[in-house]
This record gives C-alpha cells, sequence and structure tokens, in this order.
C-alpha cells in the first residue's frame, strides 16, 4: 500500500464530504490536489530537514572548506557537488558560501561545482521528488544534477578564469578557525529542530503557492493546451523551457509542485525538469549577486555551461522515458 494512501483518504474525506465539492469537478480536482500535495510535501519536508540538519552538525562550515582545499582538484569537484546536495541553499543563499570557499584558497572551479549543485538538487529537491515521481525519477535527477556540477567545475577550473573575479575576493583574508564547542546529542537534536522550524518558516510560502498554482494547472488547464506548446515531440520545448525558467526564482520546494501538476497535463518529464533546474541553478537574482564578486563574461560562462548541461538532462530525460 502506498505509504501516503491515509493522506489521499484525508484529503478525500476533507474535499468531498467536508466542503461537499462535487466530485469529478473542475474545483473538486483542484482542491484534492492541493490538500493532499501541502500535507505531503510538509511532512517530508520536516523529516527529510531534520536527518539532512543533524548530519550537519558534525561538519561545520570551516572543516569543509578545509576538506575541500585539501584535496585533488578532480575529487573536490566531486565532494563539492555532493555537499552541494545536503545544503538547502536556493541560488542567492549559496552565494554567501561560494565566497567564502574562494577566500579560504578552494580552487574556483571546485566552488563552481557547490555553486551549480547546492540549489539544483538538494535534498529538499530529491525528497518531493521522490514522495512525487518515485526514486528512480529522484536518482537519475541526483544522478544528472550532480554531473552537470561536477563537469561544469572542471570546465571552468579548466579555464582558469580567476582573472575574472573582482580582485578584492582574493585579497580578503579569512578569519581565523575558532574552535567549535563539540555538541551533545541533545543539543544536536534541539538543533536540528529548531532549523526545521527555521526552514520552514522561510519556505512555507514559496510551498503553498506553489503548490498552489499546481493545483490550479491540474484542475483548469487543458492537456492539450500545454502538451501542444511543450510536448515530447518539440524538438524545441527542452531549450524554450530551459529559457523561460532563468529569469524567474524560486526554491525547489516551490517549484517541484509545478512539475507534478505539468507532467500530469502531458508536458514531458525532461522538460519539466530542465524549467525546474534553470529556475533553481540559473536565476537572474543569482547573476545580480554574483556580479558583485565577478566580471559579466565570468558569470556568462557560467551560465553557458550549466545552461548546457541542463538542456542535455532535459533531453535525456525525454529519451530515456519516451
Amino acid at each position: 500500500m502506498d505509504i501516503f494512501y491515509p493522506i489521499q483518504v484525508f484529503a478525500d474525506w476533507l474535499t468531498y464530504s467536508v466542503f461537499s465539492i462535487p466530485k469529478g469537478s473542475l474545483l473538486a480536482n483542484a482542491v484534492n490536489f492541493f490538500i493532499y500535495d501541502v500535507i505531503k510535501i510538509f511532512i517530508l519536508l520536516s523529516l527529510i530537514i531534520f536527518v539532512v540538519s543533524l548530519i550537519r552538525t558534525y561538519l561545520p562550515p570551516e572543516k569543509v572548506r578545509k576538506i575541500l582545499s585539501r584535496q585533488n582538484e578532480y575529487v573536490g569537484n566531486v565532494l563539492a557537488s555532493f555537499l552541494g546536495v545536503i545544503t538547502p541553499f536556493c541560488s542567492c543563499s549559496a552565494v554567501p558560501l561560494f565566497l567564502g570557499f574562494v577566500e579560504v584558497g578552494v580552487p574556483l572551479g571546485v566552488t563552481f561545482s557547490f555553486l551549480v549543485a547546492s540549489p539544483m538538487i538538494n535534498e529538499v529537491a530529491l525528497i518531493l521528488l521522490f514522495g512525487m515521481f518515485g526514486w528512480e525519477i529522484a536518482l537519475l535527477y541526483m544522478i544528472s544534477g550532480i554531473l552537470i556540477a561536477i563537469f561544469a567545475g572542471i570546465l571552468i577550473g579548466k579555464l582558469k578564469v580567476e582573472n575574472l573575479v573582482e580582485d578584492f575576493v582574493f585579497k580578503n583574508k579569512a578569519k581565523a578557525e575558532q574552535e567549535i564547542k563539540e555538541m551533545t546529542l541533545k543539543e544536536r537534536i534541539n538543533y536540528a529542530k529548531t532549523y526545521v522550524f527555521d526552514i520552514l518558516k522561510r519556505v512555507w510560502i514559496y510551498v503553498i503557492i506553489g503548490i498552489g498554482i499546481g493545483a490550479w494547472i491540474h484542475g483548469y488547464v487543458p492537456m492539450d493546451f500545454l502538451a501542444q506548446y511543450a510536448g515530447a515531440d518539440k524538438w524545441y520545448a527542452v531549450p524554450l523551457a530551459t529559457l523561460i525558467g532563468i529569469p524567474l526564482y524560486s526554491n525547489a520546494a516551490g517549484i517541484i509542485p509545478l512539475v507534478s501538476a505539468l507532467t500530469e497535463k502531458g508536458v514531458a518529464m525532461g522538460t519539466t525538469l530542465a524549467f525546474m533546474m534553470a529556475v533553481t541553478g540559473l536565476s537572474l537574482p543569482e547573476f545580480l549577486i554574483l556580479r558583485k564578486v565577478m566580471k559579466v563574461r565570468l558569470i556568462l560562462i557560467f551560465a553557458a555551461i550549466v545552461g548546457l548541461g541542463i538542456i542535455f538532462t532535459g533531453y535525456l530525460f525525454n529519451f530515456i522515458m519516451g
């Protein structure tokens, strides 16, 4: 039995019995989708953020920076990409840690691997994809995102573009590492619980809005309308979805419900994931923040490499699932 079946039963009861919305109507479909996804997503978010934040108490930032700066460059790219998976940052909030890596001597290519992976394939995105589409899609998405992050970082490292980073970045002296107080297990658990509430307070509105829009699409937008413009048979659907996603800004919690609704309406999985990757990993606000620490040419190089990787992933998903 589906582990989320009790939630579906509750959503059905609330929609059809409490709200008395006629079963099969457009409104009923939208409301039922909204109730079910809101409950399921908040449960999944709470569990996964708690586990990851508990693990993170054993990996303070300075220790992570030391590990990355001492590794062979390619190993560093891999480690930085996996680090990005377990850090629940949006593209903008990942920038300060990216800057800290550069300041303490982590190779530029390695820092870009982190910058790509953190917003694109964090644990929030993975757990939501798992809950909505199953472990196969979540695993494929994680692998493709990590590969994009690794190869993007390696390519940028090979290009030797340190001269395109603003001078003050390298002149900044990293603060001396402070002794980190050893935490007891109880303190770690309390920290994790506090972190869960802190994250939920910051993302709940994105979740509600995202699911709300997704519910509206699920209930009211005709399948043929979206399939006509973003169907798997349209060769331009993936790059178009990527370009449309760049000016937008959201985190994974807000955008994945839209992915669920769009795929149910006939939009190809690879196309919707390309859109999601572009929104979370190549947002315009991120570029504006990065402009403070790097020159436009480097931002364009970064966007081009990651954008091509996203487009390739979109086509790959469409091919595998076609």
